[in-house]
């Protein structure tokens, strides 16, 4: 067996659950011990439950937990949830309704980890805008709004570790816009791990550091986000809306025309302005259908993204015989294009070939 280093989240469970599905979880994971590491995959891929286990709420499971040189479980022995340092954010806000906001926050303040300051009360109430709702009833607030109280409760616990199951599932889809922005702020600004459960793969890209994919109890995928998705021949090069981050900081702006230019790897991709300013860190999302191939730059076009780029790997659909898909390189970072077989037997495409990646900026999502 290897050797393990001491610092980050080590998980081995290997549990066999009765019932009609006969589901078992069966994991063996080092996660970073800093930054968002989402565990992503459909309905029943385990998600919840591993999420269950590392907060000792699935009993009598069989393995090893420890955070960096923690030791929360092994085959002898297991601590209970409330000895565990975690705050746990579920899809429900679970807030007492005989509480005000305030007096919610109060609750876990009381019942922090005095040894340790993950975040002040002030800070993490200005950092999910909860000041003006904080004497108000769960019953008075929106389901937005209930969440944010509930991250900012568990924040307050000063955990060593931050667990979220799903928080924005049970929101429409207008509220998880109204909720993203915070939970992008909070994913920067903390200073301790997050786990993420989702399976919605825009929240991922937009949030997480690292990726853990789950399939039937077990893990098919795991890597760094941006180099995960940048990939072939993974399930997410498959998917119909196949996507690559690109992230980078914002170095010109022009308001006149409402557009942001965004720096990487000595390119520039211009996207629509919302509110960065120069010198933020921004990811974009760009889905490989709204990528483009060119021989040769053309400036006779309403395209303003043209960047230089090498082939770096070429697959054909194994669902599509029609379509291919190319793996491309702008300096370090990937970008994948789904082209038809024809245009890139047309263009005679190969690897290690330069080539020009066309992205309309209204495509180019942030």
């Amino acid at each position: 067996m290897t050797n393990r280093p001491s610092d980050g989240l080590n998980i081995h469970l290997s549990q066999q659950y009765s019932g009609q599905s006969a589901f078992a979880l069966n994991v063996d994971l080092t996660l970073p011990n800093t930054g968002v590491t989402a565990l992503f995959g459909p309905s029943g891929s385990g998600k919840t439950t591993l999420l269950r286990c590392i907060a000792g709420l699935e009993k009598n499971q069989q393995g090893h937990i420890r955070l960096n040189n923690d030791q929360w479980q092994d085959h002898h022995t297991s601590l209970p949830t409330h000895r565990r340092p975690i705050g746990y954010v579920f899809q429900d806000a679970k807030l007492f309704p005989h509480l005000t906001a305030q007096q919610n926050l109060q609750f876990a303040i009381q019942r922090a980890d005095k040894t340790q300051t993950v975040i002040s009360s002030a800070d993490v109430i200005r950092l999910m805008n909860i000041e003006s709702i904080l004497s108000q009833y769960p019953a008075q607030l929106s389901g937005g709004e209930r969440q944010r109280v509930a991250i900012a409760r568990a924040l307050l616990i000063q955990p060593k570790l931050l667990l979220m199951d799903e928080p924005l599932a049970a929101l429409d889809e207008t509220l998880k816009q109204d909720i993203l922005p915070y939970l992008e702020r909070l994913c920067r600004s903390a200073k301790i791990p997050i786990l993420y459960v989702s399976h919605s793969l825009d929240e991922v890209i937009r949030l997480a550091d690292y990726m853990v994919v789950l399939a039937a109890g077990k893990v098919i995928e795991q890597g760094q986000t941006q180099a995960l998705l940048g990939k072939l021949g993974t399930s997410f090069s498959r998917y119909q809306d196949a996507s690559v981050i690109i992230a980078g900081t914002v170095n010109r702006q022009e308001t006149e025309w409402g557009l942001s230019w965004l720096g990487f790897d000595g390119q520039a991709i211009a996207f629509k302005q919302a509110g960065e300013k120069i010198g933020d860190a921004v990811r974009l999302r760009i889905q490989s259908r709204d990528v483009s191939l060119s021989l040769s730059k053309q400036e006779d076009s309403s395209i303003l993204n043209r960047l230089t780029v090498v082939i770096d790997e070429i697959e054909n659909d194994p669902k599509d015989p029609s379509m291919t898909m190319v793996r491309l390189l702008a300096g370090q970072t990937p970008i994948l294009a789904k082209i038809t077989r024809l245009s890139a037997h047309h263009l005679n495409l190969k690897k290690g070939q330069i080539v020009i990646a066309q992205i309309k900026s209204v495509a180019v999502l942030s």
